[in-house]
């Protein structure tokens, strides 16, 4: 299929590129250094070097960068510890941090439950290509192959729910935070955790989750604007990427050359979405056997507009239905969460140069006054094949909304959209797979309106793009209602 020569997203990423180097504070070159290993870190794993951790970076002078060296090799257990302006993590390649596991380790505001955090702090991060690690199988309480049972500390009162454990780093209402060259291992919960921040670098970090562990999410970008994220291997069991609005909108993000494999969603926006999403960019990803690609999950009233996704190649798959996600390659769903949300809509999406194999379709779905507004869909390569034996024939609205509704598969499923464009898209099927995959296209017409298809081709798969036998073909033209 032709591409075209220029990309819409090559400004947006100029202009956030520009804007985040131009706001960027210039560094002092030769930075103070000081070794928690001067203070009395043991480096042995076995014992508690928090003191002597937060001593080096208390000693840190005020209004200087200075740089606190964990050296390698050692690993240093620690409970939180609290970064202050100016100071930058070194972990040497070979050393590790080890968040502690013990509900003393952490402070009595569960909102601070981090091995690593940084509040209301400029200039500020971690890098030095060691780890940090949070030790999460030893929060399991049963292994389970669905999905494991964990640790929960809801029973004293400082939080709710079965999510009540450490995220491993955090940075909250801060500016200027670069996070870099460094691995983050094994988080019983949140993983980067950026709340309330602005400009931030995120480049060249690796994250591993355990795959059968529930909300240990990648990199959650809660109220956060000015964010990059370039060059990032996020291999979780819950979302990867997933921007979050509880608080206040977050705009300005630009996500780039990263790859992706993730049990709930590679890309996910929501479903904390009180306030707008505006302004986002994300190019040149790769997803792998994810249970969802490319997520929208609006459920509490912020608007979405202005979102770019191009040169994406998904690989999505089932897994068990405990985890939110039906295998859709692109799922752009607004709904209300329950029956005092407000309904919110989503307009001006840009899908460009996609390819995707996957075990089930794309799902498009607004609400009756939540409308999927001007979507388009350019230069896509779709193939659908099934390959695993967990149970097709769902739409999945989770969370809130109407849970797992059954419904006959579809290329692509839309409802409640009021414009939207398809040029140049091939979708596919395997030939022995007609049984479940010979719908392309469903949609209820009272719901969908002012839609266009050029050059739109749908199929059989044998081999080659050479044998494909044409059965669906809608070509210059549009698509009947």
């Amino acid at each position: 299929m032709d591409k075209p020569l220029v990309f819409p997203f090559q400004i947006t990423f100029f202009l956030l590129t520009t804007s985040f180097l131009a706001t960027s504070r210039p560094l002092n070159p030769i930075p103070i250094t000081l070794s928690v290993a001067d203070f009395g870190a043991a480096g042995d794993g076995l014992h508690y070097d928090t003191a002597a951790i937060q001593s080096a970076i208390n000693s840190c002078p005020e209004g200087d960068p200075c740089h606190v060296t964990f050296p390698a090799p050692g690993k240093y257990l620690t409970a939180t510890v609290f970064l202050k302006s100016g100071v930058m993590l070194n972990v040497e390649a070979g050393a590790t941090i080890l968040g502690g596991t013990r509900l003393e380790d952490y402070p009595k505001d569960s909102s601070r439950w981090y091995v690593v955090v940084a509040e209301n702090a400029t200039d500020v991060g971690i890098g030095g290509g060691g780890v940090v690690d949070g030790q999460a199988s030893k929060f399991v309480v049963r292994e389970d192959p669905r999905k494991n049972i964990m640790v929960s500390w809801n029973q004293t009162g400082a939080c709710l729910g079965d999510e009540c454990r450490p995220r491993l780093i955090g940075f909250l209402d801060s500016n200027h935070v670069r996070v870099s060259n460094i691995t983050l291992n094994q988080p019983a919960y949140w993983c980067l955790h950026l709340v309330r921040s602005d400009n931030i670098l995120i480049h060249d970090i690796a994250i591993y989750g355990d795959f059968n562990i529930p909300n240990n999410d990648g990199i959650d970008i809660e109220d956060s604007n000015n964010t990059v994220i370039t060059g990032c291997h996020i291999d979780t069991g819950d979302d990867a990427i997933c921007p979050k609005s509880s608080t206040g909108p977050v705009y300005n993000l630009t996500v780039t050359n990263c790859s992706i494999r993730s049990k709930s969603s590679a890309i996910k926006l929501g479903s904390a979405s009180w306030f707008d999403f505006k302004h986002f960019v994300f190019d040149n990803i790769t997803i792998l056997d994810s249970h969802r690609g490319i997520g929208f999950q609006i459920r509490d009233g912020g608007n979405v507009s202005d979102i770019v996704f191009s040169n994406i190649n998904i690989s999505t798959r089932y897994y068990d239905p405990s985890w939110w996600g039906r295998a859709e390659p692109i799922y752009v769903t607004t709904c209300p969460r329950n029956s005092i949300s407000k309904e919110a809509s989503i307009s001006d999406i840009l899908f460009i140069n996609i390819t995707a194999n996957s075990e089930n379709g794309i799902f498009l779905s607004g609400s009756k006054r939540g409308l999927l507004r001007n979507l388009r869909f350019v230069n896509m390569d779709i193939t659908y094949r099934r390959f695993t034996s967990y149970a097709g024939g769902l739409l999945d609205y989770r969370p809130g909304c109407q849970g797992l509704v059954e419904h006959r598969s579809a290329g692509m499923m839309m409802e409640h959209i009021e414009g939207l464009e398809v040029i140049n898209v091939e979708m596919r099927w395997l030939n022995n797979q007609l049984e479940q995959w010979n719908n392309p296209l469903e949609f209820r017409p009272s719901t969908v309106n002012n839609i266009s298809f050029l050059n739109f081709n749908s199929g059989l798969y044998i081999n080659s793009k050479s044998n494909q036998i044409n059965n669906f073909g809608y070509r210059e033209g549009h698509a009947p209602k």
